[in-house]
């Protein structure tokens, strides 16, 4: 599986993006997909994630009530929007691809990830 994430940019407090990600690969449907990101100089942490079929999604606490992470199997996409962005969500985004993952937190269980776009949020 290859990904390729889009839609990254500068945009002020309290706007929107939406960051996209984009999968070959015939069997997209089978894998759990998941958001990381990394601000400059800390760690990786997760966002989001959402299973196979879309059943089930997952959330950090920081993403709750302003994120929702989709997905199109048809289109072999997933996009995270993002609403009342803040400038601590400044970061690289990266998707991740895991197969049979179901929405879970954990990098590790991601096998697949993408080069990142990168989402700036100026106050």
């Amino acid at each position: 599986v290859q990904l390729q994430a889009s839609g990254g940019g500068l945009v002020q407090a309290g706007g929107s993006l939406r960051v996209s990600c984009a999968a070959s690969g015939r069997t997209f449907s089978s894998y759990g997909m998941g958001w990381f990101r990394q601000a400059p100089g800390k760690e990786r942490e997760f966002v989001s994630a959402i299973s196979w079929n879309g059943g089930k999604t997952s959330y950090a606490d920081s993403a709750k009530g302003r994120f929702t992470i989709s997905r199109d199997n048809a289109k072999n996409t997933v996009h995270l929007q993002m609403n009342s962005l803040k400038p601590e969500d400044t970061a690289v985004y990266h998707c991740a691809a895991g197969f049979g993952v179901v929405a879970g937190p954990r990098a590790d269980d991601y096998a697949y990830w993408g080069q990142g776009t990168l989402v700036t949020v100026s106050s």
